[in-house]
């Protein structure tokens, strides 16, 4: 039973490739749970939690400047990359606006669930979500009047208690649970990576099936740049690390926090401080980093499986 529910997990974008195409034909089905999002995400913090121990938090604070690395490659290098691909693209100010913005806000709470599936550092994950929100309260308007000469004010407090409500609360009842019933969740523990595939793809499948009639008019353009723009976060955030000499877990850990970012607030920000048209880059780029995501996922986990499995044929040597 084990061995096939890790070979569905590794086919991670097959089933959010096709939750997306059904999504896309019903998109009113899948819109009608719209309410869920945020209780969904909690669902699978509480199950992150708990395959977690308190001691998993402590080695990636002994290690500052990982996390320094971490919020230097979002804050650093993806609003500039979202201000040059819109400059060479030729995207209207309106929708530069909108790239800039994505690139100049906090990772997003998805990054830990694909940390998780994808076999990164999700400690580390969970600790760099929280420093770059943080951080976003300065750095976000900051960078928006840098790049594009408009100040967007960014609610501190609706900030803090998102990432609270949504992660430190669940994944914190997770370590706990983990610490009263240890041997009794062995069992069951394999479980919790398979439940966040199933919820995760149906989270994509709600929000494209929010933004189908979108999805229509989207100049091509505009969908190159997203991708480009995700593209620079997730290689930056994996090259990086390993130039300095960190491990794998911790390079694929740094890739994915620095490429999907909290595109919803993004969209909220464009929306409330500018047009509807600012707002398209932020739900393209909430879809695309889901995919992306978990292509990545995919591809790691089962070169993952591919070397263990390796190991495991190697005759022992003989003495």
């Amino acid at each position: 039973m084990l061995r096939y529910i890790e070979k569905f997990n590794r086919l991670f974008v097959v089933w959010a490739l096709i939750g997306s195409a059904i999504a896309i034909k019903m998109p009113q089905t899948f819109a009608s749970f719209k309410g869920l999002i945020v209780p969904l995400l909690m669902i699978i913090m509480f199950g992150m939690g708990a395959t977690l121990k308190v001691s998993d938090f402590i080695e990636p604070l002994k290690k500052p400047w990982i996390i320094g690395l971490g919020v230097s490659v979002q804050y650093l290098i993806m609003p500039l990359a979202a201000f040059l691909i819109s400059k060479a693209l030729g995207l209207s100010n309106e929708l530069m606006v909108g790239m800039v913005l994505v690139g100049s806000v906090s990772g997003g709470t998805a990054s830990n669930v694909v940390a998780f599936l994808a076999g990164g550092d999700v400690a580390l994950s969970i600790v760099m979500t929280a420093a770059s929100t943080f951080l976003a309260v300065l750095l976000t308007p900051f960078l928006t009047h840098l790049y594009v000469g408009s100040t967007v004010p960014v609610d501190m407090m609706a900030m803090l208690l998102s990432i609270l409500k949504i992660v430190i609360v669940p994944v914190a009842a997770g370590i706990v649970l983990n610490a009263l019933f240890s041997e009794k969740l062995t069992r069951i523990r394999p479980l919790f990576p398979f439940v966040s595939v199933v919820t995760i793809v149906f989270i994509i499948g709600i929000i494209i099936g929010l933004n189908q009639p979108k999805l229509a008019t989207l100049a091509l353009p505009l969908v190159l740049a997203v991708a480009l723009h995700n593209a620079c976060g997730l290689a930056a955030g994996y090259l990086l690390p390993k130039l300095c000499g960190c491990d794998r877990r911790t390079c694929r850990t740094i890739a994915i926090e620095a490429g999907m970012q909290n595109s919803g607030l993004a969209v909220a920000l464009s929306i409330k401080y500018f047009t509807a048209t600012a707002a398209l880059p932020g739900a393209i780029f909430s879809l695309w980093h889901n995919l992306s995501g978990s292509f990545l996922a995919t591809v790691w986990t089962s070169a993952d499986a591919k070397k263990e499995n390796q190991e495991k044929q190697e005759p022992i040597p003989s003495s």
